[in-house]
């Protein structure tokens, strides 16, 4: 089994995500960034984008606010402002339509 990275995702509500994955993609205020496992520590402020989440070849996208990731070798935990799915981000976007 391929190493894994324990990535949690928070909102200001709820925990939305805690799980295994293979890598996260955030999206930095100095640029994109991605995130394997064993990583080297990291703490930076994320801007309003994409955080992008693949584990065993599925992708999970959630838009996300802004906010503050730290990335240690063990894991990636995420704290945002606000956090939507890629389906309430699409609702929301027909709904401003």
């Amino acid at each position: 089994m391929a190493d894994k990275l324990q990535f949690d995702l928070v909102s200001p509500e709820s925990l939305v995500l805690s799980a295994q994955v293979d890598s996260v993609s955030v999206p930095g205020v100095e640029g994109d960034f991605g995130v394997l496992p064993n990583h080297s520590p990291v703490m930076a402020i994320i801007r309003p984008g994409v955080l992008r989440v693949e584990n065993d070849g599925d992708v999970s996208d959630y838009h996300v606010d802004g906010g503050f990731v730290d990335v240690t070798p063990e894991g990636v935990t995420v704290l945002a402002e606000r956090i939507l799915t890629a389906e309430e981000a699409g609702a929301q976007d027909a709904d401003a339509e």
